[in-house]
């Protein structure tokens, strides 16, 4: 299955779930993980590799992070080829004023909110997931 693309039914369909970990973004300068990192994403840059971690993990490993998030998945199969999902839902939670770092995975997306602002933002996408009016970008 490769993901639903039509905007109307992935907003109805979102189904956004929040996490209740903090995660914490780290980098390495030498792209290498410490022993018994378990990050959620990695992404290499030249600048180094990004981990995605449970701030636990930063803590213990005594790594430096940023970024004190939570997560909130949008459960519904979106494609990668989805055109505006993101932009819709990034434009409507920046309009209320909340930080969002997203992740476009396989199956879903991934969003990355500041911890003083995730239930806000977890209301703000419950509504707009039962909203019967598109979202307008």
């Amino acid at each position: 299955m490769s993901g639903e693309k039509d905007q109307v039914r992935l907003q109805k369909l979102m189904a956004p779930d929040l996490r209740p970990e903090t995660y914490v973004y780290c980098t390495f300068q030498d792209h290498c993980l410490p022993v018994d990192f378990s990050p959620i994403c990695t992404f290499r840059e030249s600048e180094g590799l990004t981990a995605i971690v449970e701030r636990s993990q930063a803590v213990r490993a005594k790594v430096p992070y940023i970024f004190e998030a939570k997560l909130i998945t949008l459960t519904v199969h979106s494609s990668l080829e989805a055109i505006g999902f993101l932009a819709m839902i990034s434009t409507t939670l920046a309009k209320a004023g909340i930080p969002c770092n997203a992740v476009a995975a396989f199956h879903h997306d991934h969003l990355f909110i500041p911890v003083s602002r995730a239930d806000d933002a977890f209301l703000l996408l419950e509504a707009l997931s039962q909203s019967s009016a598109p979202a307008v970008i």
